[in-house]
């Protein structure tokens, strides 16, 4: 793993702005990275001055996922378990600030990425913005049961499976198509942004809240339990190949166990 990056917090006019701040690695998250997004997300839930806020990748990337070298520490399922759960409580906590979320995407949005820019409740694309969870080429690891709800509730099976099963990429023109992300020119994103945040700042904030509240539980509420699902995957040889090939910059060979 090279520099651990860092997660940027500022406040503006009763708009919060969350910048992922590791552009080497196109902002691929580092566990660092996260807590100090735990961290942020409970200073703007405690900020009653805000009414909108938007998450950004610095320098041309949103987030292209968690930084797998990461994973060379695993050593089985168990692992892969308080990984997801780890996840799972990080998209969670960005679902349930009290206030609405905008996802600004440059460059891609994998993985993590996609799953913040998924539980954002808007999200703007530029023309070069990609959207993907390939994981089925590259690593091999799979999804808690929470993130493929969220990426039905966004996308629907179709979608969805041609994300997880074909390891397929949307471009930022296919992600507007399906009404996911609105695609901008990258000289007019900000003042659409700047004109939905106005917009936010004058609905009714109680109705907002319990709206977004709505339709989160219906997203996510009385899923199925899916730890033996990532058992299998974390603590399975193709898995740790995976990884391995990854750092190697190799294809990986899968084996099916």
């Amino acid at each position: 793993m090279s520099e651990p990056g860092t997660v940027r917090y500022s406040a503006e006019d009763g708009v919060a702005t969350i910048v992922f701040d590791r552009p080497a690695a196109r902002n691929a998250l580092t566990w660092p990275m996260y807590d100090e997004l735990a961290r942020i997300c409970e200073t703007v839930a405690a900020d009653n001055s805000l009414h909108a806020v938007i998450f950004r990748g610095a320098e041309g990337a949103f987030v292209a996922g968690t930084d797998i070298g990461q994973f060379e520490s695993f050593t089985g399922g168990d692992d892969g378990i308080a990984y997801e759960r780890r996840i799972d409580a990080a998209i969670e906590a960005i679902e349930r600030l009290p206030i609405p979320s905008l996802a600004v995407v440059t460059g891609i949005a994998a993985g993590a990425g996609l799953m913040i820019a998924t539980a954002s409740d808007f999200r703007f694309a530029t023309p070069d913005a990609r959207f993907g969870v390939p994981i089925a080429r590259t690593v091999g690891n799979c999804l808690s049961m929470a993130n493929v709800a969220r990426l039905l509730a966004a996308f629907g099976p179709a979608i969805t499976r041609r994300m997880l099963l074909l390891a397929e990429t949307l471009t930022a023109n296919e992600a507007a198509d399906c009404r996911f992300a609105e695609l901008l020119p990258a000289d007019e994103i900000n003042a659409r942004i700047r004109s939905v945040c106005r917009r936010l700042a004058e609905s009714a904030p109680l109705t907002v809240r319990a709206s977004r509240e709505a339709i989160r539980r219906l997203t996510v509420g009385s899923l199925p339990d899916g730890d033996d699902l990532i058992r299998l995957v974390y603590g399975s040889a193709d898995f740790k190949a995976g990884v391995a090939a990854f750092m190697a910059k190799e294809r990986p060979a899968w084996q099916g166990r």
